[in-house]
């Protein structure tokens, strides 16, 4: 039992250690369609609208709703995107230009 624990433990301090680095995951299933969401009036004038996507859990995709944030003045948000990498899949997340 004792053996058990250590190795999930372990397995869980690797994953989370893999993440912070930065590393990539390649999904071998490509994404599902978008959701059409409808976003409704932003909460303050100049927020900008960051689409939803789809964000892969380990064994499915499941949605991630979209949502507002505050803009940064001169710049541009460039949403993030599914792109086809290594034989598979991998999330580019967004980011300001």
């Amino acid at each position: 039992m004792k053996k058990q624990l250590l190795a999930a433990a372990c397995g869980i301090a690797l994953t989370f250690g893999t993440l912070a680095a930065g590393a990539q995951v390649v999904v071998r299933i490509g994404p599902p369609a978008p959701i059409v969401e409808r976003p409704g009036p932003p909460p303050h004038r100049g927020y900008i609208w960051v689409a939803g996507h789809h964000q892969w859990n380990g064994s499915r995709y499941v949605w991630v709703p979209g949502y507002y944030m505050a803009p940064r003045p001169g710049h541009r948000w460039v949403k993030g995107y599914w792109a086809h990498r290594r034989g598979g899949y991998v999330w580019v997340d967004g980011y300001w230009r």
